[in-house]
């Protein structure tokens, strides 16, 4: 189903604007908190380019983190089955509902508010949640969200280990760390968020967004990341596919070789393996050289590292 076609009977949501933005924000007296990396939306256009980009169709159930004042929510419950939205702010999450029987209509049946931290979100049904539109106790499908600034990744990396569920993402972040999530091996910015990203799916920037679209106006620019999971016979560790305790592992290995950038493999590793004598006879029984460096390699040979440390069966 295209994502053009909105609600039920081509119903639609009011978007908030700047104006409405601003009045709902001091109505409730909140003041966005840069060290939250609270940023509202105020552009219609930009939350539609975001929804058309997710692809949603009517049986989705959206995950949302952050939704704050519902910018972006009114624009996800047109498409999607049921949205889950999940605020940590405690007044913001009160108000969610209001704010979108008023703008949504019937639409407003479609949305589930939960208030909590999303790096709480744990076990691999969760949220099951009965939002209406026919989605009861449905897992997400799909994440969707303007991430805050400080804990993008974190959040991510989380919620794709949590919710294996999630299938694929769009998510607005700070450009510079869009770069980090979708480089590839040998790029200046290739890192942990690249690596650990790729263990689970193909990342891609999809798009830069204008600072003049949020409010208050944020000191960086920012950008939309596509994420796709890898599909259960492409996943980096077909035909053995990985669980919990492989990707532990793995990432073990990957937090130790980007922990001193500088060094080749063979010191870098040097202390997870017990020596670097002992770290170089694993690198080189998994075929890779020992004097490249952490931002050389993928995560399939990430994997084929811990293999031959005999940390995981074969």
């Amino acid at each position: 189903m295209n994502s053009s076609r909105t609600g039920q009977a081509g119903q639609r949501a009011r978007l908030l604007g700047p104006a409405e933005v601003r009045q709902l924000a001091a109505r409730l007296g909140v003041r966005p908190a840069k060290r939250l990396g609270q940023n509202f939306v105020i552009d219609a256009g930009t939350i539609r380019r975001i929804v058309a980009l997710a692809d949603l169709r009517e049986d989705d159930v959206v995950l949302e983190v952050g939704p704050g004042l519902g910018s972006l929510t009114l624009g996800l419950v047109e498409v999607a089955g049921t949205v889950v939205a999940v605020e940590v702010d405690r007044a913001l999450a009160a108000e969610l509902p209001r704010t979108v029987a008023a703008r949504a209509g019937e639409l407003a049946r479609r949305l589930v508010v939960v208030n909590a931290d999303a790096l709480s979100i744990a076990g691999p049904h969760w949220p099951a949640v009965d939002g209406g539109g026919g989605q009861s106790g449905r897992p997400p499908t799909a994440l969707v969200a303007n991430l805050p600034y400080n804990v993008a990744v974190p959040v991510l990396l989380h919620l794709l280990e949590a919710v294996p569920t999630l299938r694929r993402a769009v998510v607005m972040v700070q450009a510079e760390v869009a770069d980090r999530m979708c480089a590839a091996p040998g790029s200046r910015v290739y890192g942990v968020p690249s690596v650990k990203l790729a263990w689970y799916g193909r990342a891609r920037r999809a798009g830069s967004v204008s600072r003049t679209v949020f409010w208050p106006v944020p000191n960086v620019d920012s950008a939309l990341v596509e994420f796709t999971r890898w599909p259960e016979e492409a996943s980096p560790a077909a035909p053995n596919l990985p669980g919990q305790a492989d990707r532990a592992v793995v990432f073990a290995v990957i937090d130790a070789a980007f922990a001193q950038r500088r060094k080749t493999l063979r010191a870098a590793l040097a202390s997870w393996a017990g020596s670097a004598e002992a770290a170089e006879r694993v690198l080189r029984a998994a075929g890779v050289d020992p004097a490249l460096r952490g931002e050389a390699i993928g995560v399939a040979q990430y994997l084929r590292i811990a293999e031959s440390a005999g940390m995981i069966e074969t």
